[in-house]
């Protein structure tokens, strides 16, 4: 064994900010299970705004450091080689910022960083396609940058990988799959419904609705409350939580006044005890998103055996426990959409809570087999001596 093995390897991760969302929550699992003793890692954010993971980061060893305007590509640059001289040496740069860290990484290669990953987590490609002439000029320009600067390009699905690295990712040894992987330790203990359905305003005899997302274009809230007032059309005791916040807050909560389903919907705002809400709360879980790469909300949802009804531009990849899942085109009316939540209801063929947790345990989507295999990309790309 080398003293290269036996070092600790030092990792700079680059995220807009410690959130409570998809990509963030997957890297506290990896924080919480990875070696600490083999692997320092500390994240760059966007954002002098505390969030919500910065407590739980800084009490695992880690730093969390602010690298301002992204938007001024310049000062951006003399923030993000300071930080590297600051904090570092860094031995690699982790970029989680989909595009711009084609930028991110041209700068770690130009501060000597010799290990640079590139890890694209969504599908962005229906959008891209609508980019007008200056944003696809902005795209080509970090593309170009992501395929010459980062040494490794890891991506959440085969079609978030296409989005970043193009559709011919695959024929590149540079690039591979990397599953999100879930801590499936919450999904194991029982809840108490009735004091957690008391505690957010949801009756017990409700039928419940869940959506777990920020309140961003991409989630399609808008559609997701056409479909909810055709449920409860339908059902008089329907009830539709969301957990969640984001910009278009204000008009989605506009929007549920205008359907007159004030009384019908909960906003619960960001949470750190999703997978319990999920347990107790929910009966069926809704996703109808434009584009996703691998959401860890519909991993969490099958763990806690809710179906689950989401759109099929959804990567197929995330049909774990095929019992609990439906796809159903956007184009399809709401009223499509609630027929088959109302069905998912009353559909007693599906598989039980605790078979479902099963069926994630053997899979390649528990945090144990995500950090093993996130372990070896890393060793595998050890900086030579």
């Amino acid at each position: 064994m080398t003293s290269v093995d036996r070092q600790t390897i030092r990792i700079l991760h680059v995220v807009g900010g410690m959130n409570r969302g998809g990509i963030e929550t997957w890297l506290m699992h990896v924080l919480r299970h990875i070696d600490r003793d083999r692997f320092q890692i500390d994240f760059v954010v966007h954002t002098e705004k505390p969030c919500p993971y910065d407590g739980e980061v800084r009490a695992l060893g880690s730093k969390i450091i602010p690298c301002l305007d992204p938007s001024k590509p310049w000062l951006y640059a003399r923030n993000f080689k300071r930080i590297l001289r600051e904090y570092g040496p860094y031995d690699m740069v982790h970029s989680h910022v989909h595009h711009f860290s084609g930028y991110v990484l041209w700068l770690a290669k130009q501060a000597g960083i010799g290990v640079r990953i590139a890890q694209s987590h969504n599908d962005t490609s229906s959008v891209q396609a609508k980019a007008g002439w200056y944003r696809r000029l902005y795209l080509a320009l970090t593309e170009w940058w992501v395929d010459r600067y980062a040494t490794v390009g890891l991506g959440v699905s085969y079609k978030a990988a296409a989005s970043l690295f193009g559709s011919a990712w695959s024929t590149d040894p540079r690039r591979q799959i990397l599953y999100y992987g879930i801590d499936l330790t919450p999904f194991q203990s029982p809840v108490n419904s009735v004091a957690i359905r008391t505690e957010l305003g949801l009756p017990a005899d409700a039928f419940a609705i869940g959506h777990v997302g920020r309140f961003i274009e991409q989630k399609n809230h808008l559609f997701l409350l056409e479909i909810v007032a055709e449920v409860a059309k339908r059902e008089p005791k329907m009830r539709l939580l969301l957990i969640g916040d984001g910009s278009l807050r204000p008009e989605i909560e506009q929007k549920v006044i205008q359907l007159g389903l004030t009384d019908r919907i909960i906003f619960a705002g960001v949470r750190p005890d999703v997978p319990q809400l999920m347990l107790g709360a929910m009966d069926v879980f809704l996703l109808p998103s434009f584009h996703e790469g691998l959401p860890l909300v519909l991993l969490e949802a099958q763990a806690a055996g809710l179906p689950c009804i989401f759109s099929d531009v959804i990567t197929e990849e995330v049909d774990i426990v095929k019992p609990l899942v439906r796809r159903m085109s956007l184009s399809r009316s709401a009223s499509d959409w609630a027929e088959a939540v109302l069905a998912a209801r009353g559909d007693t063929s599906a598989i039980s809570q605790s078979d479902a947790l099963g069926v994630l345990e053997k899979s390649s989507f528990s945090i144990e087999m995500s950090v093993k295999e996130l372990t070896k990309v890393y060793e595998a790309n050890l900086p030579s001596c």
